[in-house]
């Protein structure tokens, strides 16, 4: 092998993903705002199943009658079985962001698409859970209007119809609403600080 084909081998041989000490600095400068999502995410996470327990103990606290319970929890477990779902999946993304090292700009480019794709698959979420929003507003609405004397005798008066039908279009409102607050307020804004330094990245 002559002195060509040695320094052909040595170039072929150079990591293709060296990263200058200057870039290092500002690729790791976003640990800062990762940080912070892995922290939200973890809290959530808690909060999450806090709330599922609290949902479930609702017909105990509210000494719903037997009938009433049995729908309650039908519904609930459906409930649950959507948010254990979602759940492992953010636990699994959870577990993916500890185990980052943004030593390069592919881990950071990864680490900032997965994060997007991940927020999406939150807003995903909180849409799956939008449908048994409404029927527990329906269900406690009807409940409450079903201790009135003489309302199983009745048909449904045009008021009645139109509440409905208002909780239905407002309880989807209101969910689209906080999900995009939500999810930018406690991780779409570091997502950009992440973004913001790939961008600065691309520009040297």
């Amino acid at each position: 092998m002559d002195f060509d084909e040695i320094q052909n081998a040595w170039n072929n041989d150079k990591p293709k993903n060296v990263v200058v000490p200057h870039n290092l600095e500002k690729i790791q400068s976003a640990n800062t705002p990762l940080d912070k999502i892995k922290k939200n995410l973890k809290t959530e996470f808690y909060y999450q199943i806090l709330s599922i327990v609290f949902i479930g103990t609702v017909p105990l606290i509210a000494n719903l009658p037997p009938k009433w319970t049995f729908f309650y929890y039908l519904l609930f477990s459906l409930f649950v079985a959507v948010c254990v779902y979602y759940l492992l999946k953010l636990y699994f993304f959870y577990k993916r962001l500890n185990n980052t090292t943004l030593t390069t700009k592919d881990s950071l480019y990864e680490t900032y698409f997965d994060i997007r794709l991940n927020m999406e698959l939150y807003k995903t979420f909180g849409f799956a859970l939008t449908p048994f929003l409404v029927l527990y507003l329906l269900g406690l609405y009807y409940y409450a209007f079903s201790k009135i004397p003489g309302f199983f005798d009745h048909e449904f008066s045009n008021g009645q119809l139109v509440a409905f039908f208002l909780i239905v279009v407002f309880g989807v409102l209101f969910m689209g609403i906080s999900l995009e607050w939500w999810v930018h307020k406690f991780y779409g804004k570091f997502a950009s600080e992440i973004r913001k330094v790939i961008d600065e990245l691309k520009e040297e």
